[in-house]
């Protein structure tokens, strides 16, 4: 009984830092809804997009990037923080998880794409899931990283990137030499639909070849 309270005070907990959207704090700060513009994602990818035009980069762009990026990893470290202070496992086979860590991870990136704080509209959770996975187990996350920014250099699409980073952890969670438990890869394939089902209008424009692509130069905005 104890158990399942920590776990729903992990999930809470998770959920409850996870609606602090850091991309809807940064753009109010300067009179924008963040949600307004551009793809409409409170994230760090439309905030790079709608804070960082070329006419307002010094002043606006960057410092309201970074305010999105620090943010969306602190949060996903601190729910997992809480869970793994929690501290309840379970094991299958030989291999034992964090569930009171798994649960508040979750609920941290649940928050981050629904947020209680901003009538349940937010970003599309790649950042914080990845600040997630980062404290689940580090090298999983190099490896889904490592496949993100190499698709993003060569197609420059963001979303792509993200999509296919969310169905390698899938993958890598079920390889037993990373020891993981059956509670952690259903994690995985619930976090991998959450980012997909999220990217949906993404991957119809990739589709059509219509998506945005990301400039690492400032110039002309994409069509």
């Amino acid at each position: 009984m104890i158990d399942l309270v920590k776990l729903f005070a992990a999930l809470g907990a998770g959920y409850l830092l996870g609606s602090i959207s850091t991309a809807v704090l940064a753009g109010k700060m300067y009179g924008k809804d963040i949600r307004e513009y551009g793809s409409k994602s409170a994230g760090l990818t439309n905030a790079l997009r709608v804070l960082g035009k070329p006419a307002a980069l010094r002043v606006l762009g960057k410092p309201a990037a970074l305010l999105v990026l620090v943010g969306d990893i602190l949060k996903g470290v601190a729910a997992c923080l809480v869970g793994l202070y929690l501290g309840v496992y379970a094991g299958s086979g030989v291999a034992i998880d964090s569930m009171s860590m798994l649960l508040a991870g979750a609920g941290a990136i649940v928050g981050h794409n629904w947020p209680v704080f901003f009538g349940f509209r937010g970003g599309k959770g790649v950042l914080t899931a990845a600040a997630v996975l980062f404290m689940l187990d580090p090298i999983i996350a190099l490896s889904c990283l490592s496949s993100f920014v190499v698709i993003v250099a060569a197609t420059r699409f963001v979303s792509l990137g993200s999509i296919c980073a969310a169905l390698l952890f899938v993958v890598l969670s079920f390889i037993p030499v990373f020891g993981h438990t059956l509670y952690f890869q259903a994690f995985a394939m619930v976090m991998a639909f959450i980012v997909v089902a999220k990217h949906r209008a993404n991957i119809g424009r990739l589709l059509s070849g219509t998506e945005n692509k990301l400039r690492f130069k400032s110039g002309k905005p994409s069509s």
